[in-house]
C-alpha cells in the first residue's frame, strides 16, 4: 500500500505542479487554476452527495453542483485585480432560495423536507462557499504572488498530514477522538504541528526566492506561526470529514485512488484551512514585498 501512494503522489505532484506553473505565466485571471477549481466543486460536490444520500436520499446533486459553481464563478478574479466575494454570497444566497423552491416542488409528506434543504445548503456552504474562500489566494498578496500564497496553504496542511501520520505511528498512544477518528492520536497533533510549521518557513526561506529573487522572505517567526496555525487547522478539518464519513458509517468519501479515498479525502484539510490561510495572508506581515 506505501508503493501505491507513493507511486500515485509521484504522478499527482508533478501534473498539479505543472498546472500551477502553466497559470502562473499565463493570463493573470488564472483560467487554469478555474477549471480545475471548478473540476474540484463538481467531482467533491458529487462525492458528498453520496455519501449523505446513505441517510438522507433526496438530495439533488445537479442542484447542489450548479449552486457550488455558481459561488465559485462569480467570486473569481476576471479583471485581474482580486476577486469580489460579495457577488459569490450574492450567488449563495440565490442557490439557498433556489433549494428552498426545490423543496417545495417536491414536498409529498412531512418527514424529512427540512432535512433535505438543510443538506443541500451545507453541500453548497462546504464546498462552494470554502472553495471560492480558498482560491482568493491566488490574488492575495498580488498576481506574481498568487502561487506562493496558494504553495504555503498546500505545503503547510499536507506536511501537517504527513506529520501526523508519522508521529502518530512512531509515538502515538493516547487517542485524540477514539470514536469520531481512531487513528488520530495527541502526538500525531504535536506532529502535525511541528512539521507544517518547519515545512511552512522552509516555503518562505526558499520559495519566495523562486518567484522573485528581490524580495525579502518573511519572518522565521511569523513563517512559524502561520504553519503551526494551520497544521492545527487542518488537522481540525481532516477530523470534521471524518465526522461526516462516521455519521454515515463509511471510512473514504469514494473509493477514487485506492490508499487515498476520494477527493474529499483529499481536500478535506485544505477546504478547512483555506479560509484561515486567506485571512492570516491580511493580518501577518507575510507579503513583504508589498
Amino acid at each position: 500500500m506505501l508503493a501505491w501512494r507513493l507511486g500515485i503522489a509521484a504522478i499527482l505532484i508533478p501534473s498539479l505542479v505543472a498546472l500551477f506553473m502553466a497559470d502562473h505565466w499565463g493570463d493573470e485571471r488564472a483560467f487554469y487554476l478555474l477549471g480545475f477549481t471548478l473540476f474540484l466543486a463538481g467531482r467533491a460536490t458529487w462525492e458528498m452527495v453520496q455519501l449523505v444520500s446513505i441517510r438522507i436520499p433526496n438530495v439533488s446533486y445537479w442542484l447542489t453542483a450548479v449552486c457550488s459553481i455558481a459561488v465559485v464563478l462569480t467570486s473569481w478574479n476576471w479583471t485581474g485585480v482580486d476577486g469580489d466575494l460579495q457577488y459569490a454570497m450574492l450567488a449563495f444566497s440565490v442557490g439557498v432560495l433556489l433549494i428552498f423552491v426545490k423543496g417545495a416542488i417536491s414536498f409529498v409528506e412531512p418527514g424529512n423536507s427540512i432535512e433535505t434543504v438543510a443538506t443541500e445548503i451545507f453541500i453548497v456552504v462546504y464546498i462552494g462557499v470554502l472553495l471560492a474562500i480558498t482560491s482568493q489566494l491566488r490574488w492575495v498578496a498580488g498576481d506574481e504572488a498568487g502561487y506562493l500564497a496558494l504553495g504555503s496553504l498546500l505545503i503547510a496542511t499536507k506536511s501537517g498530514d504527513i506529520g501526523a501520520y508519522t508521529f502518530g505511528r512512531l509515538f502515538g498512544k493516547r487517542k485524540m477522538s477514539p470514536l469520531l477518528s481512531p487513528g488520530k492520536t495527541w502526538a500525531g497533533a504535536v506532529g502535525a504541528v511541528v512539521v507544517a510549521s518547519l515545512a511552512s518557513m522552509a516555503w518562505f526561506r526558499w520559495g519566495t526566492q523562486i518567484f522573485e529573487s528581490t524580495w525579502e522572505s518573511p519572518h522565521g517567526g511569523w513563517a512559524l506561526l502561520y504553519g503551526a496555525i494551520l497544521g492545527v487547522v487542518g488537522l481540525i478539518g481532516d477530523l470534521c470529514e471524518s465526522l461526516i464519513k462516521r455519521d454515515v458509517g463509511q471510512k473514504d468519501s469514494a473509493k477514487m485512488l485506492p490508499g487515498f479515498g476520494g477527493m474529499l479525502d483529499l481536500l478535506d484539510s485544505v477546504l478547512y484551512a483555506g479560509p484561515v490561510a486567506y485571512v492570516l495572508w491580511l493580518v501577518l506581515p507575510l507579503a513583504t514585498w508589498q
